[in-house]
C-alpha cells in the first residue's frame, strides 16, 4: 500500500514492497483509474482492478487483457461508519463492530525518551492505517507514505517482524537497492510486543520509531529495549488484532 503524487506513483511504490506477491494480484484505487495508471497496471499479470471510477481509455486499456477484471464501486463507503462485521463459528455467528481506529484521532503517548520526527509520526499513522488490514500477528514497516515490508498471519509476532525485513531484502536486491527500503523505516505492531524480541526485531531491520498498543505485562522491558536503540516508541492504546 502506498500514497504518491499520482496513481501511477502510488502504485509503483506500492509493487516496490513486494514485486513477487504482486503477480496475479488484487488492485485497488481510491479514485479514477487514469490511462497512464492502467497502462503500468497490465504490464503484469492482475486479477482485479477495484475503482470508484476509470476514464474511458483507461477501460479500453483493462479490456485488452483477458485476466484482469474491471470493477467499478461508483464510489466509496465512510470510512467511519461502524456496520457490524459477521464471522461463522461453530453453531452460530460471532457479530461486532468494525475496527474503525484512525490515528489521527488518537492520543498517541510518546513512552520513549526520544519522542519522534514529525516525519516519523506521519509515517507511524500511515503504518498504524495499514496494519489494521492485515491478518494478525502483524508487522508493518512504512516509509514516506509507502508500505516496505509486511510480515502476517504468524503465531509469533517476532516471526512477523522478521519475514517482514526478509521480504523487504529480496524486495531490494530485485531492485538493485544497496540495502532494504526498511532501514530508516517506522514500524507498527497491531497489537503489544509480550517481550522486548519482537522490537528488537524491528530495530534489527532498521526502523527508527515505533506504533503498538501497549498494555503488556513487559511494556517497561520494551520500553527500556527502545530507549537502548535509541529509537522512538508511542502507545496507540488500541488493539487492531485481525482474523
Amino acid at each position: 500500500m502506498a500514497t504518491g503524487a499520482s496513481f501511477k506513483d502510488a502504485y509503483l511504490r506500492a509493487v516496490a514492497c513486494d514485486p513477487v506477491s504482486r503477480f496475479g494480484g488484487i488492485i485497488a484505487l481510491n479514485g479514477t483509474l487514469d490511462a497512464s495508471t492502467a497502462e503500468e497496471i497490465v504490464k503484469i499479470v492482475t486479477d482485479v482492478i477495484v475503482v470508484p471510477a476509470a476514464t474511458d481509455e483507461a477501460r479500453e486499456i483493462i479490456t485488452r487483457r483477458r485476466q484482469a477484471r474491471l470493477l467499478v464501486t461508483g464510489g466509496l463507503p465512510d470510512p467511519y461508519a461502524r456496520p457490524l462485521t459477521v464471522r461463522s463459528v461453530a453453531g452460530g455467528l460471532l457479530v461486532q463492530t468494525r475496527d474503525d481506529a484512525n490515528a489521527d484521532k488518537l492520543e498517541l503517548k510518546v513512552v520513549t525518551k526520544r519522542a519522534p520526527t514529525t516525519e516519523e509520526i506521519a509515517d507511524l499513522k500511515f503504518a498504524f492505517r495499514v496494519c489494521k488490514h492485515v491478518k494478525s500477528n502483524t508487522i508493518v514497516y512504512a516509509k514516506e507514505g509507502a508500505t516496505v515490508g509486511i510480515g502476517a498471519g504468524q503465531m509469533s509476532r517476532v516471526d512477523s517482524a522478521r519475514i517482514a525485513a526478509w521480504k523487504a531484502k529480496e524486495a531490494a536486491e530485485a531492485a538493485g537497492l544497496k540495502e532494504p527500503m526498511t532501514i530508516g523505516s517506522v514500524a507498527a505492531s497491531d497489537a503489544f510486543f509480550p517481550f522486548a524480541d519482537g522490537l528488537e526485531a524491528t530495530v534489527a531491520a532498521g526502523a527508527t520509531a515505533v506504533i503498538q498498543p501497549g498494555g503488556s505485562l513487559r511494556d517497561d522491558e520494551v520500553i527500556k529495549a527502545a530507549d537502548a536503540a535509541g529509537i522512538a516508541m508511542v502507545f496507540s492504546g488500541t488493539r487492531q488484532f485481525r482474523h
